[in-house]
């Protein structure tokens, strides 16, 4: 029984010395950018291999909840399988290329109206949970600096919406299209469409997906 007693005590003692943290568990709600983003040097990869270099690894779970060809509607009928039920502490909404990139082709784009609803409406149902927010601006489609890209306007109109709903919302913001942006103007002075942050003018290079991960890295982890 004493021996009992002594190893219980004993138990006792060294579990008060240990510390037991859950990670902070991030998901990153997206289209093809955020599916491409869990593969080798894709951004949230990158993140993964950055928290490691620092010892931080056990310290957040990053999870990539992409489809290819998402729009903002799409990211609402899947909000409750592909996040909620993950119980996450932080979630990443990047969302908005497509809304804006399938006007042209194939034509299926989501006008600004119902962009900003069903926006507001994933908003809504995640603050519900106590889950904290935050918004990523579209990046690119096209990467011509002097803003001749063919939907550099609605991007930008896209962009400002994200802004207006992040402070509406009391949401963190990370704006991708200023640093897509401010990029470019350094390193691409020869005005090229593509092929500095974007492959096809959208999805990520392993540049791109570098500089998305440097300001997911410094926006997310304390």
């Amino acid at each position: 029984m004493k021996k009992l007693l002594s190893s219980l005590l004993l138990l006792t003692i060294l579990m008060s010395f240990t510390t037991f943290q859950t990670p902070e568990r991030i998901v990153f709600f997206g289209d093809s950018i955020t599916q491409q983003g869990v593969r080798p040097k894709g951004y949230i990869t990158n993140m993964q291999e950055m928290l490691k270099a620092k010892g931080l690894d056990k310290n957040y779970e990053l999870i990539g909840a992409g489809i290819g060809g998402n729009k903002v509607t799409d990211l609402y009928l899947r909000l409750e399988d592909d996040v909620l039920a993950k119980n996450p502490n932080t979630v990443v909404i990047f969302i908005g290329t497509n809304d804006v990139w399938h006007k042209t082709n194939p034509g299926t784009g989501t006008d600004p109206d119902k962009f900003e609803k069903f926006y507001n409406a994933i908003i809504k149902k995640l603050q519900a949970k106590n889950i904290k927010v935050v918004l990523v601006t579209p990046g690119a489609i096209g990467e011509k600096t002097d803003f001749t890209n063919e939907q550099d306007g609605d991007l930008n109109k896209y962009a400002a919406i994200v802004r207006k709903i992040a402070a509406n919302n009391n949401c963190s913001l990370i704006d991708m299209r200023k640093v897509f942006l401010d990029y470019n103007l350094i390193n691409n002075k020869n005005n090229e469409e593509k092929g500095i942050l974007t492959t096809d003018r959208v999805h990520l290079t392993d540049t791109g997906n570098q500089v998305v991960a440097e300001q997911m890295y410094k926006h997310l982890i304390k």
